[in-house]
């Protein structure tokens, strides 16, 4: 094998890893707020993934020649980037508020294709914003999505979930068009700052933002609405997320890297969801789902093939 296949490979198998994890996360994070208070969980979450990553700012601090030069290193920024990752902070926390509340109230084989459909919205989001064109194949994979998001929504009818009154659906698609957006942002970011630098920041000011809510609007309404309960899956949660997004800004650093082909691999991650909530949830019409998912599978296939 050449050094380039092994090359090829590594940042491949990277973009893969990622993807698991993020279906352990998507899983672990249905396990946490099921029958479960969102936003305490939420809180945690932010917690301890800015917990998971401090200790890399510590040593990039106390002795910089130790990760110097790595993915691990975590540079000091300028109050301006502060300012920026900040603005990520808004939109990554709106869009996990909508999204867990979503996972809370929905089967995982609704909310994992519906959150498969995000590079199809940025892309459609570059489309406007960076004047981005569509090819052909881009195009067909955008119509295959909405496709199979019309097939989604027949089969969430059978388990009486209404894609156009149900509105847990509509924070899910929420909680996906917000997530494109801070994908697009992400591209203005990681071309300025670092990436280890952003994600430990902006872990920090949602746990901050997180923080202000629970004391707000949880805490003195908490023996009204469902009540907080521990799980140690919550804590797999802060873990499999930290991991994933560190596998993956780790894949990037390989100048062989194809962001198009990590970000769509990355999207295999509802192989991972949807097979979770078979085995932990026992969810129902799967048939149909598994058809709507091998649709949003082809779908990110072709968006593939447009960016070759």
């Amino acid at each position: 094998m050449s050094p380039f296949n092994k090359r090829y490979e590594m940042w491949l198998i990277l973009a893969f890893v990622s993807a698991f994890f993020l279906g352990c996360y998507d899983i672990s994070k249905k396990k946490s707020v099921d029958g479960n208070a969102v936003m305490p969980v939420l809180f945690l979450n932010t917690l301890c993934c800015s917990l998971l990553l401090l200790p890399l700012v510590l040593i990039s601090r106390l002795s910089p020649d130790t990760l110097g030069g790595t993915i691990g290193y975590v540079p000091s920024v300028s109050l301006e980037a502060h300012g920026y990752i900040f603005v990520k902070s808004v939109i990554v926390l709106t869009s996990w508020i909508f999204g867990y509340f979503a996972v809370k109230h929905l089967p995982l084989t609704i909310t994992g294709p519906i959150n498969a459909t995000r590079p199809v919205m940025t892309l459609v989001g570059a489309l406007f914003i960076f004047g981005e064109r569509l090819n052909l194949y881009q195009w067909i994979g955008v119509i295959i999505t909405i496709i199979s998001f019309f097939l989604l929504s027949l089969s969430g009818k059978k388990e009486g979930i209404s894609f156009r009154k149900n509105k847990w659906v509509f924070f899910m698609i929420l909680a996906a068009i917000v997530s494109a957006v801070s994908g697009l942002y992400d591209k203005f970011l990681m071309q300025k700052f670092s990436s280890t630098a952003v994600q430990f920041w902006f872990n920090s000011y949602q746990c901050l933002l997180m923080l202000i809510i629970v004391i707000v609007l949880w805490y003195p309404k908490r023996k009204k609405t469902t009540p907080f309960r521990w799980r140690w899956t919550i804590l797999l949660v802060s873990v499999f997320l930290t991991i994933a997004d560190f596998v993956y800004f780790y894949a990037l650093t390989d100048s062989d890297a194809m962001i198009s082909i990590v970000s769509m691999v990355r999207r295999s991650s509802v192989l991972v969801s949807f097979a979770g909530g078979v085995l932990f949830f026992h969810e129902k019409n799967l048939k149909g789902k598994a058809i709507d998912l091998v649709l949003i599978i082809v779908a990110m296939f072709f968006l593939y093939l447009g960016t070759k």
